[in-house]
């Protein structure tokens, strides 16, 4: 049997995890990342989510920053 996903190409995961994004700054970057990921045409998932996540890390220059991003692969990683 074939399983469908909504049109976006996001799945129950995704949206669990992009729903436990605490404050608003959290979500516009989570919404940022989302739209980095499919504009570039691949699939929304955990990975591309965390490949986007640990490349803003690396170029983050203020601590409120990497604490947020950091919550975020945090969050990525927990049930």
């Amino acid at each position: 049997m074939i399983k469908s996903k909504p049109a976006c190409g996001m799945n129950n995961e995704v949206m669990a995890y992009i729903s436990r994004a605490h404050t608003s700054s959290m979500q516009e970057t989570l919404g940022a990342i989302v739209r980095e990921v499919l504009v570039s045409g691949r699939t929304l998932n955990r990975k591309a989510i965390c490949h986007h996540l640990i490349m803003r890390l690396e170029k983050a220059t203020s601590t409120e920053e990497k604490l947020e991003l950091n919550e975020l692969v945090s969050l990525l990683f927990s049930e």
